[in-house]
């Protein structure tokens, strides 16, 4: 679990914080102009929850 923790905090974060940002900004475009959010929301969400996992797991494991 530490090597795949490891291995997505090491190659795939800097894509995960892309998708993060640009889902976010996009999420504010469409809350601007009152326009559905769920695909870009559902995205936003699962980039982030792997960007804390993947941190919350080297975490425990440099402890």
């Amino acid at each position: 679990m530490f090597a795949i923790a490891g291995n997505i905090g090491v190659f795939l974060m800097p894509f995960l914080c892309i998708i993060f940002c640009l889902n976010l900004v996009s999420i504010l475009k469409k809350i601007k102009q009152n326009e559905d959010t769920g695909f870009n929301t559902f995205w936003l969400i699962l980039s982030f929850t792997t960007i804390m996992w993947s941190l919350s797991i080297i975490g425990v494991g440099a402890l």
